[in-house]
């Protein structure tokens, strides 16, 4: 006799589907999935070495979703953070919404690279040459092309300024038989079968057909919908805390948090 199985199984496997479904659409496009399969530094030194036109480009570390924090304490999560042999540091971001990808951001994030990747005394000669990478959906900077360069001028002599910080934007629109085109194509493809590369082809068939892969990306769907949840409770337990009505036992049990958690809340608002 079958037994019947309780609505939190139930639940679970209605979940489950939905991540499956859900996985099979995934890009490379999308930050999530981009961010599994390029934590593989064989296929980061890869992308690398398209978008920057070296194939001597060498990388030694790749650190996904890492969290950066200004010299305020405010934290931002880099797509990826990954560094050459030589200690330059890359920042790589997938935007497929246009505001995420704009001028402010690409120069808050570059800054954030020079803060991060000095020492207490360094000389600034010794400061390490840095990029930011945007990858874009659509053509942010409006000019057509397929890939921009920008970099400090001096106006006067129509020249660089040469302080070695480079951002990049990358246009996945244009898709055209060059190897930044082919690039682009696959990062549009939702099957490992369609895409030109085999490095990247392999990781994305990894994490859609295998079932070790399969389980990984699950787990980091739910892990999203987790932090999803603790960010809303997070941000309802801020708004009561304002209203100075309830005691923090009662706000956790409202909002599903511990008391530890709510006391913590209160605690940044007063600092």
């Amino acid at each position: 006799m079958a037994t019947q199985k309780t609505d939190r199984e139930l639940d679970f496997e209605r979940k489950h589907a939905e991540d499956l479904q859900r996985l099979r659409g995934f890009r490379l496009l999308d930050d999530d999935f981009m961010s599994k399969v390029f934590e593989d530094a064989a296929c980061t030194e890869f992308l690398l070495q398209i978008i920057l036109n070296r194939s001597d480009l060498k990388v030694q570390r790749v650190r996904p979703q890492y969290e950066i924090k200004n010299l305020q304490g405010r934290s931002v999560r880099l797509d990826i953070l990954a560094t050459d042999v030589s200690g330059r540091p890359y920042n790589i971001e997938i935007q497929r919404n246009d505001r995420g990808a704009g001028v402010k951001r690409a120069r808050y994030n570059s800054s954030l690279l020079d803060a991060n990747v000095t020492e207490p005394g360094d000389k600034y000669e010794q400061l390490a040459e840095t990029y930011v990478i945007f990858i874009t959906e659509n053509d942010v900077l409006g000019g057509g092309k397929p890939i921009y360069h920008v970099e400090r001028m001096i106006q006067e002599l129509d020249r660089p300024f040469g302080d070695d910080s480079h951002i990049i934007y990358v246009n996945s629109q244009i898709k055209d038989e060059t190897a930044l085109g082919k690039l682009m194509h696959d990062f549009a493809c939702t099957d490992a079968e369609d895409m030109y590369y085999k490095v990247l082809a392999k990781r994305v068939q990894y994490f859609k057909e295998d079932q070790k892969g399969v389980a990984i990306m699950c787990k980091v769907m739910e892990d999203m919908r987790n932090e999803t949840i603790r960010e809303k409770a997070l941000s309802t337990a801020r708004n009561l805390l304002a209203l100075n009505r309830l005691t923090y036992e009662e706000i956790a049990a409202v909002v599903g948090l511990s008391v530890d958690d709510v006391k913590a809340l209160d605690g940044q608002k007063t600092a």
